[in-house]
Order: structure tokens, then C-alpha cells, then sequence
């Protein structure tokens, strides 16, 4: 059953606002909102938690029917929707249980990517290459509408796992599997040379690059070779060349 809201004061619609732009207002609602029909057909097929969809007038998308619908103006549409040009359906799904960090050989590990495109361009490669990844600390939050869409979906039809360093170096080492950091150093090895299929590799933040602390403890530092007048490659695409020569 619809139910009409016309007011842009309406409590719901205040709420979708503080999800779409607060990390905390999600963890306390256990909610996480994001925009666009497309986003809301991967939704539909892989989100266990889908919630509640709001649709402007006319928009029409066939919904399970155990969801709420809300159906509201355009002009309101669009003073909730963070895109410019409204695509006239938002959503809210729950944040789905955290899932525990398990070792596995060829895996990814982000150490604070904190652009949010980046960090969705990186889960959305990751599912279609079928590798793991963990979130370290600093990464941006995965259920922020910009993730989400740079996601393409990802983050629905994945378990997003986010982990601590300490936790990981110990789980890892208890299970055998080496872990190696992307890095620019003389005496870094070319990745092409290295045995990724049974190591963790740690990207770094856009800005900083793998943190020391992590450096320090690695067991291997990890390159890929470039024209030596480049000094870096974006995060989202070093991780996509890791991840395709995992798979090789």
C-alpha cells in the first residue's frame, strides 16, 4: 500500500536527508539510504534489507511486497535526492549484520581510502573479479550513497567486511598467508614476480599510502611497474591491476 507525503518537513523525509549525509545517523537507525532506479533494481534482487522506497509521481518500479512505499512530488524528490538531476526514486535498506573477517589467500586489504568513488570503484571491481576485500581503518564508510553508487550494487550483493589492522596481522599470520603492501621503494619487488594468489595485499590511501605501521610488519613490499616519470597510480586503479594479477 502507498501511502502520499507532500511535505518536505515530513519526519521520514527529514530522516532520509540525516542517513544520506551522517555515518552515525546510519549506525543509529541501522539504516542506510541511496538514490537512483537502477541502485534500486540490484536492490530489489540482492538487498535482503530493503526497507522503504520513496518514487516521485509517475516514476513506476514493481516492488516486493513486504516494502514501503512512499510516493511523493517532484519538487520534494528533489530537495531530499543528492543527485542534481533526480532520477525520482530513493531508497532505504538496513545495514546488514557485520560480517567477521576470515583469512583467505589472494585477498585485498584497503588501508584508509577514504574517497568515496574510489572506494566503490574498488568493491565494484572486486565483485566482478570475485576477491575478497577488507576494509581497514580510515576507509571511507561503504553505505554512504556515494559508495553505494560508485558500487554499481556491489555493496549488495557482497559482504562488505571492515576489520582492524591488529586483527588482521594476527589472523593472517596464524593462517600461513604473507602479506605484501603496495609501495614505491627501490626495494619493492614487481608484482608480476610475486605470488599474490597466496598473499593479502594492502592498498593505500590516495594520499598517504600504506600507513608505516603496516609497512613495517609486512612481509613484502609490492610494485607495479610504470613509466619512471609517474610517481602514482589512482587507488581504485592499482587495486583493479592487483586484483587482475591475483587472478592469474
Amino acid at each position: 500500500m502507498e501511502q502520499k507525503i507532500t511535505s518536505r518537513k515530513n519526519p521520514l523525509l527529514q530522516q532520509v536527508k540525516k542517513l544520506l549525509s551522517s555515518k552515525k545517523a546510519r549506525e543509529e537507525a541501522g539504516l542506510f539510504a541511496a538514490d537512483g532506479i537502477k541502485l534500486l533494481q540490484e536492490a530489489i534482487r540482492y538487498a535482503a534489507g530493503l526497507d522503504t522506497v520513496i518514487l516521485s509521481e509517475g516514476v513506476e518500479v514493481p516492488l516486493p511486497e513486504q516494502v514501503r512505499i512512499i510516493r511523493v512530488p517532484a519538487d520534494v524528490m528533489a530537495s531530499i535526492s543528492p543527485m542534481e538531476t533526480p532520477q525520482g526514486a530513493l531508497f532505504l535498506c538496513r545495514l546488514p549484520e557485520k560480517t567477521p573477517f576470515s583469512p583467505r589467500p589472494g585477498m585485498l586489504l584497503l588501508d584508509g581510502i577514504q574517497d568515496p568513488g574510489n572506494l566503490g570503484t574498488i568493491l565494484r571491481t572486486a565483485d566482478a573479479l570475485d576477491v575478497p576485500v577488507v576494509l581497514l581503518e580510515g576507509c571511507a564508510d561503504p553505505y554512504s550513497h556515494k559508495v553505494v553508487r560508485s558500487s554499481m550494487g556491489a555493496v549488495f550483493r557482497t559482504d562488505v567486511v571492515q576489520s582492524s589492522w591488529p586483527e588482521v596481522r594476527a589472523a593472517c599470520g596464524s593462517a600461513g598467508i604473507p602479506i605484501g603492501v603496495t609501495a614505491l621503494s627501490p626495494r619493492a619487488k614487481d608484482l608480476r614476480q610475486a605470488p599474490l594468489k597466496s598473499m593479502a595485499v594492502v592498498i593505500g590511501s590516495e594520499g598517504q599510502g600504506v600507513r608505516r605501521e603496516i609497512l613495517d610488519s609486512a612481509g613484502a613490499e609490492l610494485i607495479i611497474p610504470m613509466n619512471p616519470h609517474c610517481e602514482s597510480l589512482n587507488a581504485a586503479v592499482a587495486a583493479a591491476i592487483v586484483m587482475w594479477q591475483m587472478k592469474q
